[in-house]
């Protein structure tokens, strides 16, 4: 989805590897890690990492709101 938005151009990302490729042709600077916060895009690979996940998603929701 965010590829096909074209909102990966030079962003660090992350995700699952069957789409480690698509998003590197979007442009985006793939790393292979649990999550992945570029600004306000937040990305992860399965979902063993959603711990990770879900306590940046936190963390940033907390800092718009302070």
């Amino acid at each position: 989805m965010l590829a096909e938005a074209d909102v990966v151009r030079g962003r660090t990302v992350t995700s699952f590897f069957a789409i480690k490729t698509d998003l590197i042709n979007a442009g985006a600077n793939w790393v292979d890690k649990e999550v992945v916060r570029d600004g306000n895009i937040i990305t992860s690979r399965v979902p063993s990492d959603l711990p990770a996940f879900m306590r940046t998603i936190i963390e940033a929701l907390a800092e718009k709101k302070g």
